[in-house]
Order: structure tokens, then sequence, then C-alpha cells
């Protein structure tokens, strides 16, 4: 079965621009190395049901700021942790990141690997 990694984390509601450009050469970066398919949402209705706890809540996200969640598939965990090494090490992907102006808070991020049991198209 594929190997899922998940992620939520907040983005100021001025820097969405950016942020999307980011994302879509990320995006292919992530791809070349080995993602089978890359996801990344914005949160549009995170109303909550009584009793649970919202996305914009886990992420402490304001009023100011949008909640992404998003997801990129591999073949498996195998496949994500070869991929992992090489996006980690890929130049571009530095040059998209400003550490002097970062775009989120990575403290405040949500991430993790998944293995699949279920799958349906």
């Amino acid at each position: 079965m594929q190997y899922v990694d998940g992620f939520v984390l907040p983005i100021s509601k001025e820097r969405m621009d950016d942020y999307k450009a980011i994302v879509e050469a990320a995006a292919k970066i992530w791809k070349e190395h080995g993602a089978l398919e890359y996801w990344e949402c914005v949160g549009d209705d995170l109303g909550t049901e009584k009793g649970t706890r919202s996305f914009a809540e886990m992420v402490n996200a304001t009023e100011n700021e949008n909640v992404i969640f998003g997801w990129v598939v591999f073949e498996s965990r195998e496949a994500r942790d070869a991929a992992n090494e090489k996006v980690a090490t890929d130049p571009r992907m530095g040059e998209l990141m400003d550490p002097e102006n970062p775009i989120f808070d990575f403290q405040r991020m949500a991430y993790g690997g998944f293995k699949t049991i279920a799958h349906v198209d």
C-alpha cells in the first residue's frame, strides 16, 4: 500500500500569493524525487461539531491566517524516505525559502507519515 505524508499549518492571509508560488515550485521538486501525488488545500469550512477540535485550533491559527491541509503520496515508506533525503539536499528547495523572512512558523505545523489502510478511486 502507498505511504502518505500529511501536514496542517497556518499561513498569513497576506502571504498566500507567496506561499502558493512556493508550493507550486516545491510540488514539482517533490514529484521529480518520487512523490506520486502532491496536494495542498486552503481551509474553507473549518467549523467543528460539539466535542471536536478544529484544524485552526490545532495550529493556533488567528483570524488573519488561513489553514493549509496537505498530503504527499508515495509508492512506499522507503520511497518516501528516499524522496525526503533528495528534497532536503536539493538546492532549489533552499532557494524557495528565505531564512530571514520565513513563510510560516514551523513550530505551529502538524506533520506525520501514515500507512495506508484504505484507498478507493
